[in-house]
């Protein structure tokens, strides 16, 4: 009976012990292999992006500067609702231009890279989880067992968010800005490109809050009475933020705040879960 006790206790031990230690080269050689393997993932969906780039760049990428895209219909419909005449958003299209001879070519290729990139999320954040997994309790990795999932669930949430309400605002605001009618809007494919893919992985990032507060709590850096004391300094940040992905007008910031104040405070139930846990653990050894 005491064999077999001592048998369970050290089958526990196995299962709550990371696996064999690996040399500092082998972690390097499988680190460059997780890194290949999500290169590869990005170069295949962009290349097939950039085989069907006539359906990307219609039907996504110059789908925000119409009056016709989803959220100038809905904005349309909201006045509707409330009795507030509205005209949308970007009633007067952006004209776009392209200076260089190779211009449009690199635009777009530069365009398939960051589509490889967004539509292999999930593989590429797989392949790191892949490499810090064996490093992991066994019931840590039972925790996060969910990790991929819920990062590429944050992240194409954000990306969504950042398409269909930050873009469009911003295309609105910035378009029709002007400081003299002397001055005629003409804005360089580049320059709407790069705005819009920013715009998109900056909402994508920064709807990782979470998983960066869990992360962080689980090795001790944050705890949710350091979250909690200094809530207003984290809001006057994310504001910061905000501005910083947003142009200079006070509803595109509101709409990205709200959304990135709400990621904080579940952040902070997170930080409380992990640390509660944690304190469970200490207590048990």
């Amino acid at each position: 009976m005491a064999e077999e006790t001592n048998r369970e206790e050290q089958s526990t031990k196995k299962k709550n012990e990371p696996k064999a230690e690996m040399s500092f080269l082998d972690h390097l050689e499988a680190l460059r292999w997780h890194f290949i393997k999500s290169i590869l993932a990005i170069i295949t969906g962009g290349t097939l992006a950039f085989i069907y780039s006539d359906f990307v760049w219609n039907s996504i990428l110059l789908a925000p500067k119409s009056p016709d895209f989803w959220t100038s219909r809905m904005l349309i419909k909201l006045g509707d609702f409330i009795g507030v005449q509205s005209n949308g958003l970007n009633s007067k299209p952006l004209q776009l231009i392209n200076f260089n001879m190779s211009g449009q070519f690199m635009v777009d290729v530069w365009t398939a890279i960051i589509a490889g990139f967004i539509v292999s999320f999930p593989y590429v954040v797989y392949q790191f989880w892949s490499f810090i997994k064996p490093a992991l309790y066994e019931n840590e990795r039972r925790h996060a067992s969910g990790a991929v999932a819920i990062m590429s669930g944050l992240f194409f949430v954000g990306v969504l968010f950042g398409y269909y309400l930050i873009v469009p605002f911003s295309l609105d605001w910035l378009g029709s800005y002007s400081i003299s009618t002397e001055v005629v809007n003409q804005i360089n494919i580049l320059s709407y490109i790069s705005s819009v893919t920013s715009i998109v992985i900056a909402g994508g990032v920064s709807f990782e809050l979470p998983v960066v507060v869990y992360f962080l709590s689980k090795v001790g850096l944050l705890t949710p009475k350091f979250l909690r004391k200094y809530r207003k300094h984290s809001y006057v940040i994310l504001l910061i933020i905000a501005a910083i992905i947003t142009p200079p007008d006070v509803i595109s910031q509101i709409i990205v705040t709200i959304p990135l104040v709400i990621l904080y405070e579940i952040g902070i139930v997170i930080s409380a879960n992990v640390d509660k846990a944690n304190q469970r653990r200490l207590s048990e050894i």
